[in-house]
């Protein structure tokens, strides 16, 4: 694993971007994995800016989102459907039949997981894929105890990741779904690069545990060690319990990947 630190969340969200625009213009067919959540706001916000800017075509890649909630109705303003629509889809110049998402609200969920899991197969696997870090260390929807090899599957949510969504449910826990379809982490780890990115106070003490403490499903961010190409992109917010700061700034200074921002 790679980690960098960026002075704040507006400078986490360029870099980021920037990666995923970087390998837009190098293969237009790209795969890319896609994330919700309030930190990939702005990483959105700037990859339009982006797009704008320099004309990407979007027209030919395809997109699958790690997760969805079960339960909630069709066309539901909660949905990560919607989400990714109204912060994404609909501000480029992507085929929505391109974008794909497990549905939620299928009568056969394990058939619905196995769909998906096959359509990622066939569209050539994930190049890359953005995840979020949870207050319980999920990537995707993996809370504590998931395996390692775990495929796309219907999970129960933690009480504690129901408390951190229910800001996207006008703050009413009782409207966050209880359940989720998620692609496993034996699923994200199958993507060519992983990029984490965390912002904001709230996320340091499991960042740290994730990036510098023991691997353990009790974590599931932790299995990124295992992956050849992950990255880790945080802000200082998310930074003051990392214990190798010295290095990991280093990294940044003299990786080549970096070195545009460091021109």
């Amino acid at each position: 694993m790679k980690l960098v630190v960026r002075n704040d969340d507006r400078a986490v969200a360029a870099l980021t971007a920037r990666l995923v625009a970087d390998l837009l213009k190098a293969r237009p067919d790209c795969v890319l994995g896609l994330a919700t959540g309030r930190t990939m706001e702005r990483v959105y916000d700037a990859l339009v800016e982006i797009g704008h800017a320099e004309a990407l075509d979007f027209s030919r890649c395809r997109t699958f989102n790690l997760d969805e909630y079960i339960g909630l109705p069709p066309g539901s303003a909660h949905s990560y459907r919607a989400y990714m629509n109204d912060h994404l889809f609909s501000r480029i110049a992507i085929p929505l039949e391109n974008t794909m998402l497990p549905d939620g609200s299928a009568a056969d969920l394990a058939a619905e997981a196995a769909r998906y899991e096959d359509a990622i197969r066939r569209a050539g696997g994930i190049d890359l894929q953005l995840v979020g870090i949870g207050e319980t260390g999920h990537i995707g929807f993996n809370e504590p105890l998931s395996s390692f090899t775990s495929r796309t599957r219907d999970i129960t949510l933690a009480p504690g990741t129901r408390r951190q969504n229910a800001v996207l449910f006008d703050g009413d826990i009782d409207a966050v779904p209880r359940r989720a379809l998620t692609m496993g982490v034996g699923t994200i780890l199958e993507a060519r690069r992983v990029v984490l990115v965390a912002t904001g106070a709230a996320k340091a003490g499991i960042l740290a545990q994730a990036v510098e403490g023991p691997v353990t499903p009790m974590i599931s961010a932790t299995a990124l060690h295992f992956h050849p190409d992950s990255l880790a992109i945080v802000d200082e917010d998310a930074a003051p319990h990392l214990k190798h700061r010295e290095y990991y700034d280093s990294v940044f200074a003299t990786d080549p990947e970096f070195a545009s921002f460091n021109a």
